[in-house]
């Protein structure tokens, strides 16, 4: 992966000192601030990776939160590849901030491995596994490359996610806008 890309301590440090910042979701005028909420518990979460039928190069993340409490994420989710140093760049560029997940709700992210296409093709990487976490401390799930479609490898140059949105095809869309300049769209 790039230089540019912060390292996994540097993102996790940021992402975990975002924490603390009320989530920048909507939530009835009654709800609990979201600074107050707890950090969601690794074992209440479910999060799925699976690749998309057009394109090898980007994964749909879900995470759902199956306690009966809502909690606090980071909006960004965490996304790194095999033993590569750093962690997906967020589209839009954005701090790390804590993101209200409801109770039983579900979120979506979609993942492009590969961004920079006029780069050499030499520099890209083959990874085994893709590693995604919704809070810095956890441990995330690992998912094998060839559950994820690539049976000899994820491709990785340069990758990017979006925020947790409300549906996979909002993700799919902010990700094509982002990816292709089309657009500044930020939730």
């Amino acid at each position: 992966m790039r230089a540019r890309h912060l390292t996994a301590a540097t993102t996790a440090a940021l992402a975990l000192a975002a924490l603390t910042v009320p989530a920048a979701t909507a939530a009835p005028a009654d709800a609990t601030p979201a600074a107050a909420l707890p950090r969601c518990a690794e074992k209440n979460l479910t999060l799925r990776a699976e690749p998309t039928d057009d394109d090898g190069d980007v994964l749909r993340l879900s995470l759902r939160n199956d306690s009966g409490r809502a909690c606090l994420v980071d909006r960004v989710p965490i996304v790194t590849y095999g033993d590569l140093d750093g962690a997906a760049m967020p589209l839009p560029t954005v701090p790390h901030a804590g993101r209200t997940l409801a109770a039983h709700a579900t979120a979506y992210a979609a993942v492009r491995s590969v961004t920079d296409f006029d780069e050499k093709e030499k520099d890209v990487r083959t990874v085994m596994s893709v590693t995604v976490s919704a809070v810095p401390e956890h441990h995330g799930s690992t998912f094998q490359a060839l559950t994820l479609g690539a049976p000899t490898g994820v491709r990785v140059w340069s990758p990017v996610t979006t925020l947790w949105q409300s549906s996979q095809k909002e993700a799919a869309t902010v990700l094509e806008e982002q990816t292709t300049g089309r657009s500044q769209y930020a939730t």
